[in-house]
């Protein structure tokens, strides 16, 4: 049998639930490409930039992922373009062939054409962002301590989150925990000060994607936690420490943490006629991309309207990403082994998010249950923990969260790299 090569481009939940769905099947040969040498799980990225995680909890090396399957392999590198009628891609460390390409590249931030926010605020969708973010609040914090001047002081305590989608929530009730149980033990200089943690968003409510049961309860315990929640709210700008609104209105803050929206990629070398209007890629039935004869889209990057129960396309979530991920790879064994192919169905389970310690919301579909509160968090607990994509993972996490239950909490708190003596972060009045 003639081996078939096969690249996917992109190793999130989509790449590599694809990539191993083909492990050790014959006539395939598969190389996965991304910028990173590492898998990372997204929905806990807020846990590493807040110190309940360690980068390590949540990310592994592909090349380890690989282990055992001797058709699969990994080129580290950057998307430059593709050339279709060679069946070419173009990579910063080289071009390759192929039989079939997958774009399964995700999203990345969007900021809706607003420079200063793009430059100044706080993304948080790779790990990088985590770091940066991490890193960000622990410098602020110790800066913090030795600030004498109160107008800097003011704008430090207010942190601002935009986009009240879970990423927002987490995060704001992360930090908002973290105020109440942690933050006057590891900084005793603030036993007299208050930390103003704002979520806005422009929709009329939190978490839109849920039902109506889970965004009442999720606004009811974000304001038990104290967080100001400012909905129908849109940011239009931020410079010069302060976040505008449309509404006029304005908030003094050296942190904008931005959650508020993801865009798709665009790729040179794939037709405009491939893409709609917000640069999600158009599949078939098989995640074949539009008038392509063997290039496919996968995940977040792509949009199908062909499964009845979701004709407008489906939602950009984890799980449409892993299944649409394992259907594509049985499609292609069976394309190896000239067997029928089966056009993609999502199999929703439902949507959850957690707010705080032991306070989340889950919409269940089977069975069609909304669950608040204790057993809402074990279940999210639950689900993302086997989410994971190894044992290691796993276990690191269950260990660190172990730990945070019994009051020690935020253990991977450590500030990487020297601090900046002549950083923006220090150059002002303090």
């Amino acid at each position: 049998m003639q081996e078939k090569h096969i690249i996917i481009i992109g190793g999130g939940f989509a790449g590599v639930n694809l990539a191993k769905q083909m492990g050790n099947k014959k006539g395939l040969r598969v190389t996965l490409v991304d910028r990173n040498n590492y898998n990372f799980f997204p929905p806990l990225l807020y846990q590493v930039s807040t110190g309940m995680l360690d980068i390590s909890s949540i990310s592994i090396p592909f090349r380890t992922l690989f282990i055992g399957y001797k058709n699969l392999f990994f080129r580290i590198g950057e998307f430059e373009a593709i050339v279709p009628d060679q069946n070419k891609v173009v990579l910063s460390t080289g071009a390759m062939h192929y039989d079939a390409l997958v774009f399964a590249t995700g999203t990345e931030s969007n900021y809706f054409g607003m420079e200063n926010i793009e430059k100044n605020a706080l993304p948080m969708k790779t790990v990088n962002d985590a770091i940066k973010l991490r890193n960000y609040l622990l410098m602020e914090g110790e800066r913090y301590t030795y600030c004498t001047d109160e107008a800097e002081k003011r704008k430090m305590r207010n942190i601002v989150i935009s986009g009240a989608g879970p990423s927002g929530v987490e995060i704001a009730g992360m930090i908002a925990e973290m105020r109440k149980r942690k933050l006057k033990e590891i900084y005793p200089e603030l036993e007299n000060e208050r930390l103003n943690i704002y979520l806005v968003d422009g929709a009329p409510t939190v978490l839109p994607p849920m039902s109506e049961k889970s965004q009442k309860y999720t606004l009811k315990i974000l304001k038990q936690l104290g967080v100001i929640v400012k909905l129908n709210t849109m940011v239009s700008d931020y410079k010069d420490d302060k976040v505008f609104f449309k509404d006029g209105k304005t908030i003094e803050t050296k942190t904008l943490i931005w959650t508020a929206g993801v865009t798709a990629l665009k790729f040179k070398g794939l037709s405009e006629a491939s893409y709609d209007k917000s640069n999600r890629i158009k599949v078939d039935a098989y995640n074949k991309v539009i008038h392509t004869d063997n290039i496919y889209a996968i995940g977040d990057t792509c949009i199908q309207t062909t499964d009845p129960n979701f004709p407008d396309g489906h939602p950009q979530l984890g799980s449409v990403a892993q299944q649409q991920g394992k259907a594509l790879g049985a499609n292609f064994v069976a394309m190896a082994k000239n067997d029928e192919l089966k056009p993609f169905r999502y199999n929703d389970k439902g949507a959850m998010a957690i707010i705080g310690d032991q306070k989340a919301v889950a919409d269940m579909t089977f069975p069609k249950i909304i669950l608040t509160g204790w057993l809402a968090w074990f279940s999210w607990l639950f689900v993302h923990l086997f989410l994971l994509v190894s044992y290691r993972n796993q276990f690191r996490t269950f260990w660190n969260w172990f730990n945070a239950y019994l009051g020690k909490g935020q253990s991977q708190g450590i500030m990487i790299g020297k601090f900046p003596k002549d950083a923006p972060l220090t150059k002002k009045k303090c």
